[in-house]
């Protein structure tokens, strides 16, 4: 989850109230304070609340929930000065595009700072990491109307951010940092996107990087936003960042998109999205019958509009920067959060049931015991991988038992792990700076051909690393769990061969041990001899 630092004197500012009434109450609007500094404070959000991503989204969200200024925020939008076209071959690239001006925004360095972290956090709470949704914001004094938006040739060159020198677009993809760390966007494309002012000038080159002319500067005061993506979370990103500036004081301006058959839209849309509550639903869900003026406070107090329909109904104005609102349970949540979940009455159960843990969770706390005792210590990696990671720095063949992610945020985590050793191989190249010798564990789910597991798996990294101690921490394990097993020699080519054996219990392989293979401690970059082992505990 994205953690948003929060500048004092900015928050004070925008909020109205002093810091210490803020960081007392933001938690109760659904935040986690991460740390608290000498000049601001990191807070932990959720990722269905992008609007909160920056300092000033938390203050519109805290201004309501303090009563300060309750109530739907409403933003003048000012008719178009500027156009953009779209090349027709651009549709084949990266179609969805919006767009908008905003004026008369007074910066300072920390606000600049804000900006970029807030568009950091949309692309990848939004935008997959750029895949989805990009952002560009620039400076309008800089270039000039009208604008093109098309899909030029790859030797088209410009300076980009943090760069001197011109340099062609096919070479930003492979030299500039962001280039080679979002090239793969574009594979497969002979054109890539461009937004060209009219004399050429080059705005931004998305989802790569922008040009190094329209940097935004504390000096900045009129804006052009553009977004560009493949779903209508770019709509959603643009009213995001379009608000969060009008905070700040700007002027939002509509922006004419002109289609290549000269179709016209505009892109950006602040009215808000309407939906009917009844009491009915509003009660069965709280667990507890609220006024109606009190519904309709709470509803303020959290940034909606709300007015009183008669017949047990209200009809609630959504935000249109509220991404997170997808039917009235929604709604309903913020009622409660508004109200506080601390006054709703405790109420028991109608049945009375007797609990007990599952068998799983009382073999995964005996092997928990068993390992602690052995002197490693646990960890608890993510259970999504990429098959990078999983197979090829394993020096492992892919298989087809993988359950993949549908719609992957970044391509390190596409799948569902099938073995543990490769997450421990990674925790352990990310502590090099930790003294020797190191040995972790996890007791965790995997899920092979559609169905979960539960494994076990241990890895101990030293230079005096061998097969012996392996096979000692295995005896003692089994031993640990009164089970017989034995071994014959492994294929496994995670592991060295002549150094490397499979647990047979019953017959049956039920796990791997052995030294790691010289080639995949290079993999993943580390300098020291490792053994480990992996074993399937029963369900």
């Amino acid at each position: 989850m994205p953690i948003i630092t929060l500048p004092y004197n900015d928050l004070e500012k925008l909020t109205g109230t002093d810091k210490d009434t803020i960081i007392k109450r933001v938690p109760m609007i659904g935040a986690d304070i991460e740390r608290i500094e000498e000049g601001s404070i990191d807070i932990e959000f959720f990722p269905d609340r992008p609007d909160l991503y920056s300092v000033e989204g938390v203050a519109r969200a805290m201004r309501g929930f303090l009563d300060i200024e309750a109530g739907f925020s409403e933003y003048e939008v000012r008719p178009y000065t500027v156009e953009i076209t779209k090349d027709k071959h651009i549709d084949s690239v990266r179609p969805v595009f919006g767009c908008a001006v905003v004026r008369g925004v007074a910066f300072s360095s920390s606000a600049i700072k804000t900006l970029m972290d807030l568009q950091e956090s949309l692309h990848w709470g939004l935008g997959r990491d750029r895949k989805k949704v990009s952002i560009g914001v620039h400076d309008l004094s800089r270039v000039q109307a009208p604008f093109r938006y098309i899909a030029a040739d790859p030797e088209f060159s410009f300076v980009p951010l943090d760069f001197t020198e011109p340099m062609t677009m096919r070479e930003i993809l492979e030299k500039h940092p962001k280039g080679t760390r979002f090239a793969h966007i574009l594979d497969g494309f002979d054109k890539y996107p461009l937004i060209l002012d009219a004399n050429d000038n080059v705005l931004s080159f998305p989802p790569i990087i922008n040009g190094t002319l329209t940097m935004v500067t504390e000096e900045t005061t009129d804006l052009l936003v553009d977004v560009t993506g493949l779903s209508n979370e770019v709509y959603t990103a643009l009213n995001i960042v379009t608000t969060a500036l009008a905070e700040r004081g700007g002027q939002i301006e509509y922006v004419k998109v002109i289609e290549a058959d000269g179709t016209e839209s505009i892109p950006l849309d602040l009215t808000p999205r309407v939906k009917v509550l009844t009491r009915e639903e509003i009660d069965g869900l709280i667990g507890m019958e609220l006024p109606v003026d009190e519904i309709i406070r709470q509803l303020g107090r959290m940034g909606f509009g709300a007015t009183e329909l008669g017949d047990g109904q209200i009809e609630v104005l959504i935000p249109r920067y509220r991404a997170d609102i997808l039917d009235n349970s929604d709604i309903i949540e913020d009622i409660a959060v508004g109200y506080g979940f601390d006054k709703i009455p405790a109420v028991f159960p109608m049945n009375a049931t007797v609990g007990r843990s599952h068998r799983l969770s009382d073999i995964g706390s005996a092997m928990r015991e068993i390992m602690t005792g052995l002197g490693y210590l646990q960890v608890m990696p993510f259970t999504l991988t990429s098959e990078r990671v999983h197979f090829d720095w394993m020096c492992r063949e892919r298989t087809d038992d993988v359950t993949y992610v549908l719609h992957p945020i970044s391509e390190d985590q596409t799948m569902v792990r099938t073995t543990i050793l490769p997450n421990l191989m990674e925790i352990l190249s990310l502590n090099q700076h930790r003294e020797l010798p190191q040995r972790i564990f996890e007791v965790g789910d995997v899920v092979i051909n559609g169905r979960n597991g539960l494994h076990l798996a241990a890895v101990s990294i030293s230079p005096q690393a061998n097969f012996t101690e392996v096979r000692e921490l295995v005896d003692a394990v089994m031993r640990e769990r009164m089970v017989e097993y034995e071994v014959i020699e492994s294929e496994d080519p995670a592991f060295m061969e002549g150094r490397r054996a499979d647990i047979i219990v019953n017959g049956t392989k039920v796990g791997v041990m052995g030294e790691i293979f010289p080639q995949v401690i290079v993999n993943f970059g580390l300098g020291q001899p490792v053994v480990g082992f992996e074993i399937d505990l029963p369900d």
